[in-house]
């Protein structure tokens, strides 16, 4: 797990994943989102769900709704735990690598919510920079 500070005092945990393809992806665990997030430009790692797509609300930050898909992430691999067809919602994540950009080199595929970590029972270790799934 990386720690990366954006701006001063604003530290986001990052983790990185495997995919079946071999690519790598960087994923910020976000605490404060309930759903987990991929990536909608990474087409080839994922399948859309049609018939759940409109079940989901959701909304950032910000006061506009946002457009949503849900898709069953291919496979992908967070150190020895390897996950097959895990529920995500897709979103365009340009402004959020539009930002990482600016102060670092990683490219983030999704972030990482609450029903991930609840599910894995998520342990996260500052002190020795861990993220421990179960």
């Amino acid at each position: 797990m990386q720690i990366v500070e954006l701006e001063e005092d604003n530290f986001h945990l990052i983790i990185s994943s495997d995919f079946s393809d071999g690519t790598k992806g960087n994923w910020v665990i976000d605490t404060g989102a309930s759903k987990t997030v991929f990536d909608k430009t990474l087409v080839a790692k994922y399948n859309v769900l049609k018939d759940e797509s409109d079940k989901i609300h959701t909304a950032g930050i910000g006061e506009k709704p946002l457009e949503v898909s849900i898709a069953l992430l291919k496979s992908v691999q967070f150190g020895k735990l390897k996950i097959e067809n895990i529920k995500v919602a897709i979103l365009d994540l340009s402004h959020i690598n539009e930002l990482y950009s600016k102060v670092t080199n990683l490219k983030i595929c999704g972030l990482i919510g609450g029903d991930f970590l609840m599910k894995y029972k998520a342990v996260i270790n500052y002190k020795k920079k861990i993220l421990l799934l179960t």
